[in-house]
């Protein structure tokens, strides 16, 4: 009988040193679809149409308070850039490795899909469950690579509540989901063009 592969698979911890970039894109890809998919079946659970929850506004006030939060969620992030240690604020280079050798369109299509995925999950399902700030805590506690340090992970905490805030208060899920896509994309081309100089 013939022995099979999938004994010798074997999950092991990685250091992100030692990602190539095919496997973190992989990586990527792959835990993002996976959060769209438990999202949509959690919506779905819950007696709601995923596809209801998409369906665009008519009234375009949810740019405002996509774009609102945005802006002032990067000017603060700028400012505690400016007054803390960089390594304070340090993910382990994850962010540098994703966004630092992509073209722009590849940035665009990344950060659009982190959006839309991750706002479907927890603006869309968990919060529905449990409230905006259980969702923080739990959106907190899935970016692991910054629990290193407090103070992203508060700035993830209070992120994720601003983004359940807005989700109230524009009744609508694209107003976090353009949120979270403008807020990547501005820092992955922040990134992404500052490698270039």
């Amino acid at each position: 009988m013939k022995k099979s592969k999938f004994r010798s698979f074997k999950i092991k911890r990685v250091q992100p040193e030692q990602l190539t970039d095919k496997l973190l894109l992989i990586n990527l890809y792959l835990t993002q679809g996976l959060t769209l998919l438990v999202g949509l079946i959690w919506i779905w659970l819950q007696g709601r149409n995923p596809f209801t929850l998409l369906k665009l506004p008519q009234e375009l006030t949810f740019i405002f308070w996509g774009l609102g939060l945005a802006a002032l969620m990067l000017i603060v992030d700028l400012f505690i850039s400016k007054v803390l240690p960089e390594n304070s604020m340090d993910d382990g280079g994850i962010n540098e490795m994703i966004f630092k050798n992509r073209p722009i369109w590849h940035i665009i299509i990344i950060t659009l899909l982190v959006g839309v995925c991750e706002e479907i999950l927890f603006r869309g399902a968990i919060q529905y469950a449990v409230g905006p700030y259980w969702t923080s805590i739990i959106f907190a506690a899935i970016h692991f690579r910054y629990l290193r340090h407090w103070i992203p992970t508060a700035w993830v905490f209070v992120s994720s509540y601003a983004l359940g805030y807005i989700y109230i208060e524009s009744g609508t899920l694209w107003a976090p989901i353009l949120c979270h896509f403008a807020i990547d994309l501005i820092s992955g081309l922040i990134i992404s063009l500052r490698r270039e100089k």
